[in-house]
């Protein structure tokens, strides 16, 4: 069975996109449909290549029982656009970024995350990283959402079984 394989992206990735990350994965294992993905993040900047998620994400996922210790940051590559299903931009900025470097053949795969959870008032996932504990509670609300509208999304589809 072919694994559908999802990138989500944010700029350093270090906060917003692996936050997506760890939250996914914990909801497709609760679903008990985990072998059918194979998840990761980037970012389109190497700010922080490399490193762990930034404490303050780890932590705030871990409150709500997600760990995130065990990502490392990378950048998004050239190959990622042909090899992921699909791309999932944390915002404009790196929803642009992303168009400006994919190749034609590939655009339909960049969508915005937040496109998964139409009921929101916004499809930006904002950067917590200047703000306060109250930032990274907002972006796992937000991830959740999404996580959720996303997989059913897959299932409706019946991308996934």
């Amino acid at each position: 069975m072919k694994k559908t394989k999802i990138l989500f992206i944010c700029m350093g990735n270090i906060c917003r996109s692996p936050t997506a990350e760890g939250v996914f994965t914990s909801l497709i294992e609760k679903e008990g449909v985990d072998n059918q993905f194979d998840i990761e993040s980037a970012g389109t900047h190497a700010y922080h290549v490399g490193e762990a998620p930034d404490l303050r994400a780890q932590k705030a996922a871990e409150d709500r029982g997600v760990n995130l210790s065990k990502i490392r940051a990378r950048k998004v590559i050239y190959g990622d656009f042909e090899d992921y299903d699909y791309l999932l931009a944390m915002d404009d900025d790196n929803y642009e970024t992303l168009m400006e470097s994919c190749p034609e053949q590939y655009k339909d795969k960049v969508k915005f995350f937040l496109d998964y959870a139409p009921h929101l008032t916004t499809r930006e996932v904002p950067d917590p990283y200047y703000g306060g504990k109250y930032g990274f509670e907002r972006v796992l609300d937000l991830v959740e959402d999404a996580s959720i509208g996303f997989l059913n999304s897959l299932k409706q589809s019946g991308e996934i079984l």
